[in-house]
C-alpha cells in the first residue's frame, strides 16, 4: 500500500498550470494538475489508454473532439485515448484535476465469436 495526501500536491504557479505525479505503477499513473484562472492544457491525446478525471475543486471547460464541456468540482469523465482533449481554467479560482491513465489492454474491443 502506498498513500499520499492530495494537500501536498496542492501547488499553483502563476507562469503555467501544474503538474504533480501521484503514483506511476506499471503502465498506469494517477496525478494532480493544478490551475489558476486562464490556465490551459493544450489538446492532447493519450492513444492506448483511458483518462479518468475528477474535478476536485474548481470549474472550466473540458473540450474532447471539439466539444465543450463546462465541469465542476465533485465532476466526474472519463474519455478514450483516441480522443483530443483539453482542459482550460474558465472559472473565478483556481482549479485542480485528478487524473489517472490506464493502459487499455490490447484485446479490449475484441469479442468471442
Amino acid at each position: 500500500m502506498d498513500k499520499k495526501s492530495l494537500e501536498d500536491v496542492r501547488e499553483f504557479s502563476p507562469e503555467r498550470f501544474t503538474k504533480r505525479m501521484l503514483f506511476q505503477k506499471g503502465e498506469s499513473a494517477a496525478f494532480v494538475l493544478n490551475f489558476v484562472q486562464g490556465q490551459a492544457l493544450p489538446p492532447h491525446k493519450h492513444p492506448g489508454t483511458d483518462l479518468y478525471l475528477v474535478v476536485l475543486e474548481g470549474s472550466g471547460t473540458i473540450t474532447v473532439d471539439g466539444v465543450n464541456t463546462e465541469v465542476a468540482a465533485q465532476d466526474t469523465v472519463w474519455c478514450g485515448g483516441d480522443e483530443l482533449f483539453s482542459f482550460s481554467n474558465t472559472g473565478t479560482t483556481p482549479a485542480r484535476l485528478y487524473v489517472v491513465l490506464s493502459k487499455v489492454p490490447d484485446n479490449r474491443y475484441v469479442q468471442d465469436v
